[in-house]
């Protein structure tokens, strides 16, 4: 009796379904062996796409109907293994075995009932996560857009929505300039304190500023979020389209400023970075630019006041606090030395999403984009972005950046600054 249980048991982990065909109830013994082999025949199909042809995967992931087949696959599953599996400890009849043996059968059937029931279940539970992650994140249902001239722009704001300042302002401004057929990537820069923006031809912005926004200090690149937004009669179908007045009134000015046709926007809370950051257990910056100071002021000599504390120059690991505070922080330093700070934590962030630590704290890395990331990517482009962004990874990102000396952002030449983003912009099938 103690050689046939341990058959039992060995043969309900290698083949499940067969413990039953052998000493139980065949009937369910052949619908668990047919259950088996499809699910055999669906991993060795899955281990191939991965190796070889990774676009199928890639719509699955990013699917709302995919991921609620996969989630119901698996829960199926988890479901069999676990009556199958009590039902071999049936079977078994572990009363009769040896009394040296009984304990090593029951907790050998309990490691196994982990093995093969938790992956299942577990797996369920990060297809349900991610299909909350679509839904919340990607909620435009609009069709694809084509590239404009083999590329797609995409506007990339690093809003700050801080406790000190009266709602969100676009600290952050920048177009990611994809090649559709490579992946080659060319950031464009755009400084906030940008003077004279003009806009996209048919902008509604053209009404109140027919000349471009161009009346003086009260008139920086970044302030046109918030106008937008107190004057949400000039873009009455944003929300229908997944946005809102103030990411349109900067679509058509940075679309103005780099002469780029933008199809899509990621408005990235710099606030929510906090979470985002915590939950990815930190980044690592290289502070070159010495003590930084964490909150507080300056006083009539220039000097900081009121500071909480300080992040200190060279190689850092910052938590959440730390990462927004050496991304905001402004005295001793300039608006340009602060736009290289926001890149850096981008960066850094992005370098940080590998699929082993992403998969480890999926929850709660889902959690904090869907609070931290506004966008009007609809869902049928994802598969094709997520594809450009494995091909991307490959290779070196090039960058642009609007700042002096190179461009005068206070009487900025603009047609110097078109040229420069067409030349840094080029397709590969042009070149």
């Amino acid at each position: 009796m103690t050689r046939r249980a341990w058959a039992l048991v060995l043969l309900n982990v290698l083949v499940p379904g067969s413990a039953q065909v052998l000493a139980g109830s065949r009937r369910l013994g052949r619908w668990g062996l047919a259950s088996t082999l499809v699910f055999w025949g669906v991993a060795l199909v899955t281990g191939a796409l991965a190796l070889f042809w990774q676009t199928p995967l890639l719509t699955v992931a990013t699917s709302v109907v995919a991921l609620t087949v996969v989630q119901v696959f698996l829960v199926y599953y988890a479901v069999l293994w676990l009556v199958l599996t009590l039902d071999t400890l049936r079977l078994v009849r572990i009363v009769r075995t040896l009394p040296t043996a009984r304990g090593f059968i029951a907790g050998v059937m309990a490691l196994l009932l982990v093995a093969t029931v938790g992956p299942a279940a577990y797996g369920a539970y990060l297809s349900s996560v991610q299909h909350g992650l679509l839904n919340s994140l990607f909620t435009s249902q609009a069709a694809a857009a084509d590239p404009v001239d083999g590329r797609y722009n995409i506007m990339l704001l690093g809003g700050d929505a801080g406790s000190d300042r009266t709602g969100l302002r676009p600290d952050s401004i920048s177009v990611a300039s994809i090649d559709a057929e490579t992946g080659a990537t060319t950031i464009v820069g755009v400084p906030r304190n940008l003077y004279n923006a003009p806009f996209s031809e048919g902008s509604p912005l053209s009404g109140p500023f027919p000349t471009g926004y161009d009346c003086g200090d009260d008139c920086l690149v970044s302030y046109l979020y918030t106008y937008g937004e107190e004057h949400p009669d000039l873009y009455p179908d944003a929300e229908a389209a997944s946005s809102n007045p103030g990411v349109e009134a900067m679509r058509d000015a940075v679309e103005g400023v780099t002469g780029l046709t933008i199809q899509y926007y990621v408005l990235i809370d710099m606030q929510g970075f906090v979470d985002l950051i915590d939950a990815l257990g930190g980044i690592q910056v290289d502070n070159t630019e010495g003590r930084l100071p964490i909150n507080g002021g300056v006083d009539a000599n220039g000097q900081p006041t009121n500071v909480d504390g300080w992040i200190e120059p060279g190689e850092q690991t910052l938590d959440g606090y730390h990462a927004l505070w050496y991304a905001r922080a402004r005295h001793g330093s300039d608006d340009y030395h602060r736009m290289a700070r926001q890149r850096e934590v981008q960066t850094a962030l992005l370098s940080q999403f590998q699929p082993a630590t992403v998969l480890a704290k999926f929850q709660s890395v889902a959690d904090a984009g869907a609070e931290t990331v506004d966008t009007d990517i609809p869902q049928g482009a994802l598969t094709a972005f997520v594809q450009l962004a494995l091909e991307a990874k490959g290779q070196p990102i090039t960058s642009l950046e609007i700042v002096p000396p190179t461009f005068d952002n206070v009487y900025p030449d603009y047609d110097a600054i078109h040229a420069a983003v067409a030349a840094a912009t080029v397709p590969a099938t042009a070149e």
